[in-house]
């Protein structure tokens, strides 16, 4: 093997090993990207909670007063997504623990790789054919910027909410707000509802 085989090879070793740290380090952003959580202790927020409002899917007027003294989840939802399963999981929980204590609010997004492209009465349609969701689908909205719904304002701004800016990265990304009224948490959209905080969080544990 003369010298110009040995360095061609050991160009291409080194191009292999580059290619492999580089796709390791894209592998963990993502997974942190998609799977990290944070967990806050209750802090006062800055601007009331329970004085947002939004529409339901099916157009009506939604007050948040209602939800004082219930623990909410919500929830940017689309139909095709890769985490558009969780709908089951989501679903799960809210039969276990949905009612007077605890609340999840799935809010359909079009944002995200335009994953939800269909009309109120499809978004409706698909969520009770695939899924038997029961639980309140709301107005299709934007979750970042400027355009962003004023709930998912609340929900991303640290100047109303009080803990921390968010930016949500991609659909099923959940928040969870206390009784009080309080962001108590922001997980990514590999969170599964079923996990063990998500389950003692609707169980008031």
């Amino acid at each position: 093997m003369n010298k110009n085989e040995i360095n061609m090879r050991f160009d291409f070793n080194w191009i292999i090993i580059s290619v492999i740290f580089v796709s390791l380090g894209l592998g963990l952003t993502a997974w942190k990207l998609y799977k990290s959580s944070t967990f806050y202790p209750p802090t006062k927020s800055m601007e009331d909670f329970y004085e947002l409002t939004a529409q339901t899917l099916e157009g009506a007027p939604y007050d948040f007063d209602q939800l004082k003294g219930k623990r909410v989840l919500i929830v940017n939802t689309a139909s095709k997504c890769g985490f558009t399963p969780q709908y089951k999981d989501l679903e799960a929980l809210n039969q276990q623990y949905g009612g007077d204590k605890f609340v999840i609010l799935g809010f359909p997004c079009n944002e995200f790789g335009r994953q939800e492209p269909g009309s109120a009465d499809e978004i409706a349609g698909f969520c009770d054919k695939n899924y038997g969701v029961s639980f309140q689908m709301m107005e299709k909205v934007s979750v970042n910027g400027s355009e962003g719904h004023p709930v998912y304002q609340w929900l991303c701004l640290k100047e109303k909410n009080g803990v921390s800016d968010h930016k949500v990265a991609w659909n099923f990304h959940k928040f969870l707000v206390d009784e009080e009224g309080q962001l108590v948490a922001s997980l990514r959209s590999g969170a599964n509802p079923l996990d063990e905080e998500v389950v003692n969080f609707a169980a008031g544990k």
